[in-house]
């Protein structure tokens, strides 16, 4: 894939913008039937890179489990932008009719948005809860835990709010408000 292409791709994934997040109950095609939807809502990423800030918001649906699933980003009018895969060994994303692949989760997300997002985390972490694959602590500071670095915070989670905050090495916020099940 050519870096104008990858540009792109990152564009789709990074840059949004607010317009995305007014987006009312429009929904996503339905997923091939052999993942159960862990989550959905407004997911919002903050990347503050000394190259300079990064941000996008868009509708998402985490489907699968930690091991082998599918994150879907779309407009708010249903339109998929990104679908990200992955499963044991392999890591995939595509976006304008376009596929990227990826040895892991890590790769893909450093690579579509500077820096590294735990995605498999993110199947715990949105229910309010620490993931069982890493040592987690209680925040001092309010509800929440802190967890690889990152900061969650639960203030919110009876209104489906979740907050996840990482400071080192580059500052990134997660924000999502997931849908009542």
């Amino acid at each position: 894939m050519t870096r104008p292409t990858l540009q792109r791709m990152r564009g789709v994934v990074m840059t949004l913008g607010v317009v995305l997040a007014l987006g009312g109950c429009a929904s996503l095609p339905a997923p091939d039937g052999s993942l159960d939807v862990a989550a959905s809502g407004r997911l919002a990423v903050r990347v503050d890179a000394p190259e300079g800030t990064r941000a996008s918001t868009a509708q998402f649906e985490l489907l699968g489990r930690p091991q082998q699933g599918e994150l879907r980003l779309s407009s708010p009018l249903g339109t998929v932008l990104a679908v990200a895969r992955w499963q044991p060994g392999q890591a995939w994303v595509q976006a304008q009719g376009e596929r990227r692949d990826y040895g892991n989760l890590d790769d893909l997300t450093r690579d579509l948005m500077g820096e590294a997002l735990p995605v498999e985390a993110l199947f715990d972490w949105l229910q309010a809860r620490p993931w069982p694959g890493a040592s987690s602590q209680a925040r001092s500071d309010g509800p929440g835990f802190v967890q690889l670095g990152w900061t969650v915070g639960l203030e919110g989670a009876a209104d489906g709010l979740i907050v996840a905050r990482r400071s080192l090495p580059t500052p990134v916020t997660v924000r999502a408000k997931v849908d009542p099940r």
